[in-house]
C-alpha cells in the first residue's frame, strides 16, 4: 500500500516525447507537455541525445522564470519517454513542492535553520545541491525525496 501511494503521488519527470523522421536524415522532436522544448538530430541516436539536453534545459528555464512545471502526460504509441539528470529531477521536485506550499524562501530558510540565500541556492537550477540537502528541505516541505532504479530496455 505505501509503495501504491508513494507512485501516485510522484513525479520523475520523465517526459513522453515525439520523434519523427522529416527528411531522410533528420529526426525532429518535441515534447507536448513543454511546447518550448524543440529540438532535432541528424539520426536517432543524436535525437535522442539531443532530447535530453533539450528537456534538461526547458525544466530549468521555468525554474529559473519561475513558471509551473506540468506534469508528464501519458506515453502515446510511437513516442518515447525522456527522463532528466537524476539531481535536476530531486531539484526539480523540490521547486515543484516549494511553489505548492506557496511559502516564501525566508519562512523556509527560517524552518531549515539557514540563510535565505541558501534557499535561494536549492532553487536554482543552475547551482549543484548535494542530494542530502535536497531531501532536508523536501523534509521541511512536509514530503520527502525518493530514488528508484530503473532498469533500461536492453
Amino acid at each position: 500500500m505505501l509503495m501504491e501511494t508513494v507512485n501516485a503521488m510522484a513525479n520523475s519527470y520523465t517526459y513522453p516525447a515525439r520523434f519523427r523522421q522529416v527528411e531522410q536524415e533528420a529526426y525532429l522532436v518535441d515534447f507536448p507537455d513543454l511546447p518550448e522544448a524543440r529540438t532535432f538530430g541528424n539520426d536517432e541516436a543524436e535525437a535522442i541525445a539531443a532530447a535530453s539536453d533539450c528537456l534538461r534545459e526547458a525544466l530549468r528555464s521555468r525554474m529559473r522564470d519561475q513558471e509551473e512545471i506540468p506534469s508528464p502526460s501519458a506515453l502515446q504509441s510511437g513516442w518515447r519517454l525522456i527522463a532528466p539528470p537524476a539531481e535536476l529531477a530531486a531539484k526539480v521536485a523540490v521547486y515543484e513542492a516549494f511553489r505548492r506550499k506557496g511559502d516564501t524562501r525566508k519562512a523556509l530558510a527560517d524552518r531549515l535553520g539557514v540563510a535565505e540565500g541558501e534557499v535561494r541556492r536549492v532553487l536554482d537550477p543552475n547551482h549543484r545541491t548535494k542530494l542530502g540537502r535536497l531531501d532536508e528541505v523536501a523534509h521541511a516541505l512536509g514530503g520527502r525525496l525518493v530514488v528508484t532504479f530503473v532498469t533500461d530496455p536492453a
